[in-house]
């Protein structure tokens, strides 16, 4: 049998494979192959908007067949090149059968283990914060070091700087080479601050090009056993800044932590065809970019969300899927688009996060606050609570969860088009005191026990 193929076998293929055009690759081949295949395997129009959590796991397994074999017939395409990345079956089946299926993260007390889940495996799904939204210089410390301090919280990503020593930030200039191993250093330095040095990490969200992911493994910035963040284009392309951070993660001896959204309403088409393409990304990009963490990742275009129907239904049947006939560590992100200080926000990250912890994901990052426009529009304490109702509904039935989406997605889906954006941190949260407003505080713990009340599993007060 076929290995998997190495990084040099990856390069090579990227200059060798069979040519198609951007454009050809976007308008043409990725709709129709991805028709193709829905028809084929009889999935198109299955979904149903009064169920939008899917409980048919002989649905969710007939999608995977229909990914993988879509994975196989499309491959992956090197934009600068328009050449097709192609992997064998017995490649990716190999690749399949030696990728982890657990990784120990983070060292001594704070340690944590991720596994590979099933669907309502009461093993926790880990759970990281925050994903990418920009903060201002001089909040970001009180910020990182308020995530820190959320023990529920199991790794440190963090929100992207977009200057550093008051100089503005440009993608593939030396600032960005600086503000990536200012980032490292300072990760490291406020994990210790906060009470815990061991806490795993995921750098680095602020490395836009290849230039700021040199921190990553390197004296003084990320630890190699650190995730290293290499996200990529959609739909199943790759391009030269995402290749460069594999190999210097790979040289790093590191772990290759990869990500690109399937996109409802996108090349992909609906919601059924965004689940095919993002169980193929899922598979391959293990193949093509040596992930040892990744995959599962979908939006809606329509309203930069995915805790809509359409959306929460696509992330338990690709989540399921995968879950089911692999033993990879899939990850998964809920798209929030209503901002701090809002009921609706953490209405939006009960239901989402809940969905994807329940259906088998080893691994999620967020929140994505007010659709991750705004700068400094988030606050640690989102952060816990994701943490807090992903690890309680790890271990919840799928049908309880189902009915859990239904019962509070009322309370926010009619805002979806037009949200509450919230407040910035500055309103809501205590920087210097690492603590919510009186007001917050009593808007997260009304909405918790709402979630307990259901039959959440969460810690009471």
């Amino acid at each position: 049998m076929h290995q998997k193929p190495d990084i040099v076998e990856i390069l090579r293929r990227t200059n060798s494979g069979e040519y198609c055009a951007v454009k050809e690759w976007d308008v043409k081949r990725i709709p129709r192959t991805v028709r193709a295949m829905l028809k084929k395997y009889g999935l198109e129009k299955v979904l149903n908007p009064e169920e939008p959590v899917n409980t048919d796991m002989e649905l969710a397994d007939t999608f995977f067949k229909a990914g993988f074999e879509l994975a196989l017939e499309l491959g992956m395409l090197c934009e600068p090149t328009e050449r097709i990345v192609k992997i064998s079956e017995d490649e990716l089946r190999s690749t399949l059968k030696h990728a982890p299926s657990q990784l120990e993260l983070g060292f001594g007390k704070d340690k944590r283990v991720m596994k590979s889940r099933t669907p309502s495996d009461p093993y926790p799904m880990m759970f990281g914060a925050s994903l990418g939204i920009t903060i201002s210089e001089d909040v970001w410390p009180y910020y990182i070091e308020g995530i820190v301090r959320q023990k529920e919280v199991d790794l440190l990503e963090g929100g992207s700087l977009v200057s550093v020593f008051g100089l503005d930030v440009m993608p593939g200039t030396p600032s960005e080479t600086l503000l990536g191993y200012v980032q490292g250093r300072r990760h490291r330095e406020l994990r210790k601050q906060g009470g815990r040095e061991g806490m795993p990490g995921i750098g680095n969200i602020s490395a836009v090009t290849e230039f700021g992911q040199f921190c990553y493994g390197t004296k003084g910035g990320f630890y190699n056993n650190d995730l290293s963040l290499i996200l990529f284009p959609s739909e199943l392309k790759v391009n030269n800044q995402t290749l460069h951070k594999v190999v210097h993660t790979l040289a790093m001896d590191g772990l290759v932590f990869a990500g690109s959204p399937a996109m409802i309403g996108g090349m992909p088409g609906p919601a059924e065809g965004a689940v095919l393409s993002c169980i193929a990304c899922a598979l391959l990009q293990y193949a093509v970019l040596q992930a040892s963490v990744g995959g599962g990742e979908i939006y809606d275009i329509r309203y930069l969300s995915n805790v809509n129907r359409e959306g929460l239904w696509a992330l338990s049947a690709t989540h399921q899927a995968l879950s089911r006939n692999t033993h990879i560590l899939t990850h998964g992100i809920a798209n929030e688009v209503s901002g701090p200080g809002t009921e609706e926000f953490l209405y939006e990250i009960l239901v989402g996060v809940a969905v994807i912890a329940a259906s088998g994901a080893s691994f999620s990052t967020g929140p994505r606050a007010a659709g991750g426009k705004l700068q400094d529009y988030i606050t640690p304490l989102e952060c816990r609570f994701c943490a807090e109702v992903g690890h309680a509904a790890s271990g919840m039935d799928l049908a309880k969860v189902a009915e859990l989406a239904k019962h509070f997605l009322p309370k926010y889906e009619a805002k979806i088009k037009d949200p509450d954006i919230g407040k910035p941190i500055q309103e809501v949260w205590d920087l210097r005191n690492f603590k919510p407003t009186p007001e917050y505080h009593a808007i997260y713990q009304r909405v918790k026990q709402e979630a307990i009340d259901f039959g959440v599993p969460m810690d009471p007060f």
